[in-house]
């Protein structure tokens, strides 16, 4: 699946489906968040337009001679809840990271019929295969923490919460 079909495909995908994506992906992390964020209240451009767009919360480790990335896994996704809401409201179409997230991250992903994607955690030097091109597009001082546009090419993930509020997360009494 590429990232542009993400909004339409989340009608129909659900919580607990497999799908290797592949597309354009941005990372950010705690500190870029914070920087967007700041834009955001300042008026200011964003490093990427929100509306469709997927990221994925990772810093890659420095690229090794030869390759396009270093070893590419989640983090812990928790951490960007203060951040979610806002940018799911401003049209972001999907999240990746590893864990579970808070019930204003999951109203929001409804809200706004997105999803939230889990890539399997520590396996970072085996995900960056699937990663074809990584660019700084944004906050370059911030090293690994940087935002940085990926190539995907059949990443693995599993949909963690669908548009429909389904979370692997949440378990049934």
């Amino acid at each position: 699946m590429h990232t542009s079909q993400l909004k339409e495909a989340a009608k129909t995908l659900h919580a607990g489906d497999r799908i290797l994506l592949s597309g354009p992906v941005f990372t950010a992390r705690d500190a870029a968040h914070k920087r967007i964020r700041q834009l955001i209240e300042t008026g200011k451009p964003l490093p990427f337009a929100m509306e469709g767009a997927v990221i994925y919360y990772a810093g890659p480790t420095p690229t090794p001679p030869g390759l396009p990335i270093g070893s590419c896994g989640p983090t812990t996704s928790s951490r960007m809840d203060p951040y979610a809401p806002q940018l799911l409201d401003m049209g972001l179409a999907a999240m990746i990271g590893k864990g579970g997230r808070s019930k204003a991250v999951c109203d929001a992903i409804v809200r706004n019929g997105a999803l939230y994607l889990c890539a399997v955690g520590g396996a970072g030097a085996l995900a960056c295969k699937h990663i074809r091109s990584c660019e700084v597009i944004a906050f370059d001082d911030l090293g690994c923490e940087s935002v940085k546009k990926l190539e995907f090419d059949r990443f693995p993930l599993l949909v963690a919460i669908d548009a429909k509020g389904n979370n692997l997360f949440v378990h049934a009494d």
